[in-house]
């Protein structure tokens, strides 16, 4: 029964990734068209037939998402959200999470991949770490992103937590930006994606609920750049808090 069940778990991983691949062609079609409407619009309507991929690909692979609102986001305000970093289903969730334009923070060297990258650098804002000028100029195109009345995602532990805690520390980018802007905060847990595929094992990818809690907002009025570890631990400490009270799965630690 178990060499079943293994033989079973891996045909729906290739299924998985069959369909994963399927649904991408035409999003990637769009993308090319897109490019004519100017970066803004474009960035938009990627990420618009972003959101259909996700509705068909989640609902053909039976992961049933749903949204939990503690403090539902307002269409006329822009935000800086941040979520913990926890399963490579993480990016593909970005979509059925956030249902609104939002321009997710994402790595540089992801978009020089082959038709994905295509989409990837249209739909996100990408870091080039390379040198201070480089990560000048990603951070001013985050504010003028910002300025337009769209929304901003970052991962702020950077890379997948493998600690066993709640969360990994936290960079300073995102609040910092958050203070420089005026741009509210609101973290946001994803709770399921581990459960529903383990940090580094692609191969264990398994069909299952997932869910998405968007926090109360953190205003940013009162902090100035002096603060930006002040506003950093704050956040911290409310999604950790968070994070225990829902038992996340990857908490190990006593």
């Amino acid at each position: 029964m178990r060499y079943l069940l293994k033989f079973l778990q891996r045909v729906y991983v290739l299924y998985a990734l069959v369909l994963f691949v399927i649904l991408m062609i035409p999003v990637f079609i769009w993308s090319l068209v897109a490019t004519l409407f100017g970066r803004i619009r474009a960035g938009n309507l990627v990420y618009a037939a972003c959101m259909v991929w996700a509705d068909l690909w989640f609902a053909l692979v039976l992961i049933r998402h749903k949204n939990v609102f503690y403090h539902k986001p307002a269409r006329s305000q822009s935000y800086i959200f941040v979520a913990n970093h926890i399963s490579y289903l993480d990016a593909a969730l970005v979509p059925k999470v956030f249902r609104r334009p939002v321009r997710p923070l994402g790595k540089v060297e992801m978009a020089r991949v082959p038709v994905f990258g295509t989409i990837y650098k249209n739909a996100i804002v990408s870091v080039d770490r390379s040198s201070s000028a480089n990560r000048t100029k990603s951070v001013q195109v985050l504010k003028s992103i910002l300025r337009k009345g769209i929304s901003v995602l970052v991962f702020p532990e950077g890379t997948f937590n493998e600690t066993g805690r709640p969360l990994k520390s936290f960079y300073n980018g995102a609040f910092r930006i958050a203070i420089e802007t005026g741009t509210p905060v609101q973290p946001v847990l994803f709770l399921d994606s581990y459960s529903r595929m383990k940090t580094t094992a692609f191969l264990s990818l398994n069909p299952g609920r997932s869910r998405a809690v968007f926090l109360a907002p953190i205003p940013v009025d009162q902090f100035t750049l002096k603060d930006v570890t002040l506003l950093k631990n704050k956040v911290y400490e409310v999604m950790d808090e968070e994070l225990r009270k829902h038992g996340a799965e990857w908490i190990t630690e006593e």
